[in-house]
């Protein structure tokens, strides 16, 4: 076999949520969108939706999802985003139903179409089909995308999701990258 002269990298395209309710919302939006762009591109944005917190009393969420293209593997881009959690001040407090208020949550929804579970590490989300907070900015920017285990498209998730929660879309806020 010829050597060839350049290595090739795969890119994946990982779908996030993000999700804030301490301090100025929508800047914790835009500092996150810029941190994540360092980490590849950024191809699609969903609009930001408001919704009520779940599983805990607070301020309402600012919610998004987004697909990023990165050359970095799944563990190694969870470490990143942690890292820019943390950066943005998220600071994690064991609670006694696991959830708080947070400045800026990044979760890894779907990584390609793998099924990935690992001690640190469960991909796709084994929450996406419960909340409609998830599901509505996925669905925006994903609309015939399969969930890898339940083999349904988000639509069909949506349908028969159980939350009650309403959201609304923020027409009048707009995100920069």
């Amino acid at each position: 076999m010829i050597p060839l002269p350049f290595s090739i990298k795969l890119m994946n395209i990982a779908h996030l949520s993000l999700g804030t309710n301490l301090g100025n919302k929508l800047a914790n939006l835009n500092n996150a969108l810029q941190k994540l762009s360092q980490l590849g591109t950024v191809l699609q944005i969903s609009s930001i939706y408001q919704t009520p917190p779940w599983g805990f009393e607070s301020d309402d969420f600012f919610n998004i999802a987004l697909s990023l293209q990165t050359n970095l593997d799944a563990n190694t881009l969870i470490i990143q985003l942690l890292t820019i959690e943390e950066e943005l001040g998220r600071i994690r407090k064991p609670t006694a139903n696991g959830y708080a208020a947070r400045p800026l949550d990044i979760d890894i929804l779907f990584f390609n179409d793998e099924i990935i579970q690992t001690e640190n590490l469960i991909i796709p989300h084994p929450r996406i089909q419960d909340r409609k907070f998830v599901l509505i900015p996925l669905l925006e920017i994903l609309q015939n995308f399969q969930h890898p285990v339940f083999k349904k498209t988000l639509e069909k998730l949506l349908k028969t999701c159980n939350d009650d929660s309403t959201l609304t879309k923020r027409t009048d806020l707009s995100l920069t990258l």
